[in-house]
């Protein structure tokens, strides 16, 4: 006999849980399935990073530059939602918002600040473009190479590895219910229920949500969607904790580079880089290249990070995309198959929470995603 819900969500990550929080608290029945144990996975190794200001158009490697100006309403949006986060999840996530500097070595990169200074004056955000002495005046941290920085008070960070419990914890106090070290193995539809075989657990819903992360393609496979996506790990390093001696999120508009000091006082260096493995049955695969390449960039930038030692550097899986851009909607042809992941998914969380909800009601999104949707992706 199969179980019955009005939601079946794959992956209990930060996008599953965000989505299966909002749906239960709008009433429906959720089922919440994980491979492994939620959080675990790329949710659980990110930056934790608040992008609000215009991000970096390229990873380290990455083939495709992302379209910087199409993610700025998304970001804003997504801005607006994270602010009240703690008060609705009734606990704290270390939600600081201490501003973000991006900063600008070349002169190319400086036109690229003034640039994207504009595209988020239209997005309604507001930020600021300094020269190197005004940039230094504020953050007397950043290094001499710095020739110009865009301020934005918005940018910040949580702490992933409380994000995703707390929005999985109040989706169950609505009645949700997640089954980790569930992994799916079959998905069919009849008569317009989905039917999704999850260890030793069969549940029938008239939607399934996948937010599977690096596996989203995997698991849209198993209901007969092909789907191109484009997996990768990057990583991520962290000296060891010290008193606090910044407070701001650095990043660098042509480089892979984010840099903050977080609440337990390490300060994480981040950026994109990549690991040297993804390995979606394991553990991915650090890389040293990466490792030094990451960390030369942040002591050119920060230089007082020479006096730190570095205590750990990890890989994490992302959910990429041929052309990098996010993903998420209905697919076409398999009415009640959503489907959300793609890049910047942490600060997209509790936006695309809530417009999976309301896809899954059947209402019209809280922004533009037209040109988001799996069909561009569809093989």
């Amino acid at each position: 006999m199969s179980a019955t819900a009005d939601v079946i969500v794959v992956g209990a990550g930060v996008l599953g849980a965000a989505a299966a929080y909002r749906i239960a608290r709008a009433g429906h029945r959720v089922r919440v399935f994980d491979r492994s144990a939620p959080g675990r996975e790329g949710s659980g190794t990110t930056a934790g990073n608040l992008h609000v200001q215009a991000v970096h158009t390229r990873r380290p490697g990455q083939a495709v530059p992302l379209d910087s100006a199409r993610f700025l309403p998304l970001q804003r949006a997504a801005s607006d939602l994270w602010a009240g986060l703690e008060e609705e999840l009734e606990t704290s996530v270390e939600l600081r918002r201490g501003g973000g500097f991006t900063v600008a070595e070349t002169p190319g990169q400086c036109r690229e600040l003034h640039d994207k200074h504009r595209w988020e004056a239209d997005a309604g955000i507001k930020t600021e473009v300094l020269d190197g002495d005004a940039a230094r005046a504020a953050l007397p941290l950043l290094g001499p190479t710095v020739a110009a920085a865009s301020w934005c008070e918005l940018d910040g960070y949580a702490n992933p590895l409380k994000v995703t419990p707390a929005y999985l914890a109040a989706a169950i106090r609505y009645g949700a219910e997640v089954t980790p070290f569930a992994p799916v193995r079959g998905i069919t539809r009849d008569a317009g229920i989905w039917r999704v075989t999850a260890g030793a657990h069969t549940v029938e819903a008239p939607v399934v949500i996948d937010v599977a992360g690096p596996w989203l393609g995997e698991v849209a496979a198993l209901a007969g969607i092909r789907l191109r996506m484009t997996p990768v790990a990057i990583q991520m390093h962290a000296t060891v904790r010290v008193p606090p001696v910044m407070s701001h999120l650095v990043q660098h508009i042509g480089e892979g580079l984010s840099v903050k000091q977080v609440t337990a006082g390490n300060v994480l260096i981040g950026g994109g880089w990549p690991a040297r493995t993804l390995d979606l049955a394991g553990r991915s695969a650090t890389s040293t290249a990466s490792l030094l390449g990451n960390v030369a960039l942040a002591v050119r930038i920060l230089p007082f990070l020479t006096r730190l030692r570095l205590l750990r550097a990890w890989a994490g899986p992302l959910a990429a995309t041929p052309d990098e851009m996010p993903l998420i909607g209905e697919v076409p042809g398999a009415p009640g198959f959503l489907v959300a992941g793609g890049t910047y998914a942490f600060t997209f969380g509790p936006l695309w929470g809530e417009t999976l909800r309301r896809l899954a009601e059947g209402a019209p999104p809280p922004v533009d995603i037209s040109d988001l949707g799996p069909e561009r992706l569809l093989t």
